[in-house]
């Protein structure tokens, strides 16, 4: 692989927050798909406590009971009994000084339990650290998460680049990880995913520029698009561990990381990455 310009420290401009359409509790969720709330076995207690469990993200902050109603469209009584239930199971907790709720342990030992048994995110791990260094970029794992994307790895080449934008933040489906995505699924199941993302899914000719990039060159790119002066490529696949749809994303600002750059030295990286990772075991 080519060298890469040196690393210098990035503009304050150039390494933002998520975009403010990414940010948590900012947009009522459905609490599932359709075909699943009509089915007999769908349990909707269930669905609408992980539903207010749901709400708080990154940046969330404690959320009362009006918020979540809010947030969820839950009625105000179902939603105090919803509330109550979680906190006595230790998955919220209540603030009686403020009369708001927060995550509770409960919460992060789930989240622990996924990542520590997520193989694909072991084996991604090597390749990503090895990209970070060489590029000094930022190197993400992620899969879709409802309407937006989740990491669940995340590595940082440089000390001076700080995207914040750790595990377990969600991106929007208009990111280079989030088109990458999109553009690996059959045309009938993009179409799905697209309509139900409503004025949060790509536009129609971005989706048809990444169909055309990952067919050309196994990756899908953002030049500014869903951050200003942030570009990133990223490579959707299959793990092979048979754990789902996955996308390995390399990004950083556009003076370390141009766009001749990850065309020609970092997509062809990740590709050979997304294809070791989906090859079928021997």
């Amino acid at each position: 692989m080519q060298s890469f310009p040196p690393q210098g420290k990035p503009q304050v401009d150039e390494i933002e927050a998520v975009p403010v359409r990414d940010r948590a509790g900012r947009r009522r969720r459905a609490p599932a798909a359709e075909g699943a709330a009509r089915s007999a076995d769908f349990i909707t207690a269930l669905a609408r406590g992980l539903q207010v469990l749901r709400c708080f993200q990154a940046g969330s902050g404690a959320l009362g009971n009006l918020e979540l109603a809010r947030l969820t469209g839950l009625p105000k009584a179902t939603l105090s009994r919803i509330t109550y239930t979680l906190t006595e199971l230790g998955y919220l907790r209540y603030d009686r000084d403020s009369g708001r709720y927060a995550p509770g342990h409960g919460v992060l030992a789930l989240g622990l339990g996924l990542l520590s048994g997520l193989e694909v995110r072991q084996l991604a791990k090597p390749a990503m650290q090895s990209l970070a260094q060489q590029t000094g970029g930022a190197l993400a794992l992620g899969t879709c998460d409802g309407d937006a994307m989740a990491y669940v790895e995340a590595i940082h080449g440089s000390s001076a680049l700080y995207l914040r934008l750790p595990v377990g933040c969600r991106v929007s489906m208009d990111s280079a990880m989030g088109r990458a995505y999109v553009a690996l699924l059959p045309p009938a199941a993009r179409r799905d995913l697209l309509q139900r993302l409503g004025p949060l899914a790509p536009m129609p000719d971005v989706v048809d520029r990444c169909v055309a990039d990952l067919a050309a060159t196994g990756c899908c790119f953002s030049f500014g698009e869903w951050q200003s002066g942030i570009n990133a490529a990223a490579a959707p696949f299959e793990s092979a561990t048979g754990e789902g749809i996955f996308v390995i994303s390399c990004g950083g600002p556009a003076t370390l990381l141009s766009e001749a750059i990850l065309r020609d030295e970092v997509a062809p990286v990740l590709q050979r990455t997304a294809q070791a990772l989906s090859r079928p075991a021997a």
